[in-house]
């Protein structure tokens, strides 16, 4: 039998893999059998040699393959091979932590004979959901608007989003996770992408702004995410004018505004870039988009177009 687990996302794929391991160690106590392979290091006959030994144990072998789409000629012999593969009471589990060519022979070979499980990174409503549930595993509960805001800062990164979590819910164990706390203890990952539009947006470069949102559409992000980025983003460059029309000084502004300091850094930097009065009609016409868009009356993707044509 042959398992075939692959995709972007490889934080849950080698969950998956884990999960197929565990499995296996309840059964076949002893460990002997269970057999690591990489392509990259491997022949195919030193690969298929492992299945020609016999266990003293009498025991079904779980051989995990790992590289298979690195070595070419690995694959090709893999494939003159696979009927004889697919008959053995072994099991194979081909392993690849990143989205391989599915052009390749042997990626629409696997696609029809192997049991696949693909990983893709996950929407931001799936990802949501996701967290929720790994803070309920942890027995520690998070507020909508710290989830929302983990989200947006983290992304898809589920590595280091497995690590925010243990951080966060070490940090508050028996009370709930706030909006405060994620400010507090996680840095943005999206924020160099989100500075690097207001950036265009601030030198009139609104081709090379449409550019950079275009490119995040084409990764898989939500128009609506996007907007909601833009959004959180205006809205501190507001918090941060305001302070700076009060003539606060920088260490005065950081501190009340209450934004992480690598946000409020980068945040203030920018706000030379525009007047007080600006940035509020900019936050009017994001605000109007979003209401366009949840009534309606316009698509998401043109929406966040003709605002930045906008702005």
């Amino acid at each position: 039998m042959i398992y075939f687990l692959y995709g972007e996302d490889s934080f849950r794929s080698k969950q998956k893999l884990r999960e197929i391991i565990d499995g296996y160690k309840k059964v076949h106590k002893s460990g002997l059998n269970l057999i690591y392979a990489d392509a990259k290091e491997k022949t195919f006959v030193d690969f298929y040699s492992n299945f020609k030994t016999t266990s003293m144990f009498a025991e079904k072998k779980l051989v995990v393959l790992k590289n298979v789409f690195a070595n070419a000629k690995f694959q090709e012999d893999f494939l003159e091979n696979i009927k004889k593969i697919e008959e053995l009471k072994d099991i194979v589990v081909i392993f690849e932590s990143e989205a391989p060519d599915q052009r390749t022979k042997i990626f629409k070979q696997l696609s029809k004979t192997a049991k696949c499980q693909e990983f893709n990174f996950l929407q931001p409503a799936m990802l949501k959901k996701w967290i929720a549930l790994q803070f309920e595993n942890n027995g520690v509960k998070i507020n909508y608007s710290a989830l929302d805001l983990l989200a947006v800062f983290v992304k898809n990164d589920l590595w280091r989003m497995a690590n925010e979590i243990k951080k966060l819910s070490s940090y508050k164990k028996g009370s709930e996770i706030t909006r405060e706390d994620v400010l507090l203890l996680v840095r943005p990952n999206i924020e160099n992408d989100i500075f690097k539009t207001i950036d265009a947006l601030a030198g009139k470069e609104k081709q090379l702004a449409l550019s950079l949102l275009h490119k995040h559409i084409e990764d898989g992000d939500n128009a609506l995410y996007l907007l909601s980025m833009i959004s959180y983003q205006f809205r501190n460059l507001l918090i941060i004018k305001e302070l700076q029309e009060k003539q606060k000084s920088y260490s005065e502004i950081a501190r009340k505004s209450g934004l992480h300091p690598f946000v409020a850094q980068k945040t203030y930097a920018l706000c030379s870039h525009f007047s007080f009065p600006q940035l509020k009609k900019i936050y009017q016409k994001i605000f109007q988009a979003d209401s366009d868009i949840k009534t309606g009356k316009i698509e998401p993707e043109l929406a966040l177009d003709l605002l930045i044509c906008e702005i």
